[in-house]
């Protein structure tokens, strides 16, 4: 499968558009006067962001879906022979540039019964996914994220977390007399890591956490009153109940808020693929009314919100194939 210069061009066209999380909407907009489908719709999600929805069909049996936002920075496209580098490449263009190629491959087989579904602020909590999830329903949905175009049989969930921490101010030169909220952070996570011991899965393996936007804005002569962060995790089936039980402890000084987040969750894998467990969140587990779920695309993860991402034209065609093989094993 090729290919077509009409969808290179569009694949150009998306990716000089800046559509980092919260600013997609302009990129809804010149899609739902661009691609081409019988039905075409918008959807708002709330936040100033747009969800888009083309239908071949008014009941249609499979959805390809995937996100419009992309995280920052915005990064612009270089083209090679190979392929094309730059943000959104590979997480998530790619894989819905390739659903659509798909779609109006089918299409030209006379093919109707399917639908192109894509959402905002997948990267931020899938908020998108989540205002429309219910709104269709289907017996399959396919969603698209790098995957080296193999099924995801299984996905780690996550557990997201605010976190303050209140310590006692004073001169630098006496920390005996006051709390450094820093050292409440450092202490805090020293612990996490010795005294939690999450099992490993079986099959997802280790628990793993990340902390952003951590926050201590205090002179360096003055031990620190206040740090901030959010504290997010990976987690497995061994371990969701144990890391809500670990976050739920009280902790002097410390304010934990939780979240939200999903679980893990075990992946439809289609006839004729093998599937492999991935340590990534998908849009999957937010959208209701799907009798079964695929996650499966091109490019890798291992480039996904680096500022090198990249993805090859060979993985997209590979994809365009394989997402007609899932329409076709489902009918």
């Amino acid at each position: 499968m090729t290919l077509s210069k009409e969808i290179l061009d569009l694949f150009g066209e998306v990716l000089r558009i800046d559509s980092t999380s919260g600013r997609e909407r302009k990129l809804a907009e010149f899609l739902l006067r661009y691609l081409e489908a019988p039905s075409k719709e918008g959807f708002e999600v709330g936040d100033g962001t747009l969800n888009l929805l083309l239908k071949w069909s008014d009941t249609p049996k499979v959805v390809f879906c995937s996100h419009l936002d992309t995280v920052p920075p915005y990064i612009p496209p270089t083209f090679s022979e190979e392929g094309v580098a730059g943000r959104g490449a590979c997480d998530a263009k790619g894989q819905w540039i390739s659903m659509y190629a798909a779609c109006k491959e089918l299409e030209r087989a006379g093919q109707r019964d399917f639908a192109l579904l894509l959402v905002a602020g997948e990267e931020v909590g899938s908020v998108g996914a989540k205002a429309f999830s219910g709104s269709l329903s289907a017996p399959l949905l396919v969603i698209g994220e790098p995957t080296d175009n193999i099924p995801v049989s299984a996905a780690k969930g996550t557990k997201s977390y605010d976190l303050k921490f209140t310590g006692v101010p004073f001169h630098s030169g006496y920390p005996e007399k006051g709390r450094s909220a820093v050292e409440m952070f450092m202490d805090f996570m020293i612990s996490l890591e010795v005294e939690a011991e999450f099992p490993n899965d079986k099959v997802l393996g280790e628990t793993t956490w990340n902390v952003g936007r951590l926050v201590s804005d205090n002179p360096k002569n003055i031990l620190s009153p206040s740090l901030t962060c959010q504290l997010y995790f990976r987690t497995t089936f061994a371990s969701d109940a144990l890391v809500q039980k670990w976050m739920s402890r009280s902790y002097p000084g410390v304010e934990i808020t939780a979240l939200g987040g999903d679980a893990p969750c075990e992946y439809f894998v289609p006839e004729g693929f093998k599937g492999k467990p991935v340590a990534f969140g998908s849009d999957a587990p937010h959208l209701a009314g799907f009798e079964r779920k695929v996650i499966c695309g091109p490019g890798s993860i291992f480039t996904a919100h680096r500022d090198d991402e990249k993805i090859s034209f060979a993985e997209m065609e590979k994809a365009i194939e394989n997402y007609i093989a899932i329409y076709e094993s489902n009918n």
